[in-house]
């Protein structure tokens, strides 16, 4: 029997413990040159045990540095979402990232969903052409430095 990780319990106490059977695939190898991602990655799979997950890094997309790691959309699909609102459910996902929200990430596009509305409909959103918002806020060079 699965139960939900501490993020999930922490919101939704109330709420019995999930029985769904995760489904399991090999982890994604750590890549030393996408620390960021590889961060995101891990903890959303800590904290929300999601049956289905990606990590896009869109900095490309961006007025930022190549090779940049400021501006990232995920689909996070976890059973710790059945039955809550879409507000509750990026509460949970920002509260996995507090770290990297608050240091080198700059933007953060989720999308979360539970099994059932993933399963009723599988599409993934685009996300949106810049409009070099970022060529403006001088924080963004501080938070892609590096320590």
């Amino acid at each position: 029997m699965l139960s939900r990780s501490p993020a999930c319990v922490r919101l939704l106490c109330t709420r019995p413990l999930c029985t769904r059977p995760l489904h399991s695939r090999p982890p994604m190898a750590s890549d030393p040159s996408r620390p960021v991602e590889t961060s995101i990655r891990a903890k959303l799979t800590v904290a929300l045990q999601p049956v289905h997950l990606e990590v896009h890094n869109e900095s490309h997309m961006h007025a930022v540095p190549p090779g940049s790691e400021s501006h990232f959309r995920v689909l996070v699909v976890s059973s710790c979402f059945e039955g809550v609102s879409l507000l509750q459910r990026h509460r949970l996902v920002n509260d996995a990232l507090k770290e990297e929200l608050s240091t080198r990430v700059h933007a953060l596009a989720i999308q979360a969903k539970s099994p059932e509305h993933w399963a009723s409909g599988p599409s993934v959103s685009k996300s949106p052409g810049c409009l070099g918002g970022s060529k403006g806020d001088h924080t963004v060079q501080h938070k892609l430095q590096t320590d």
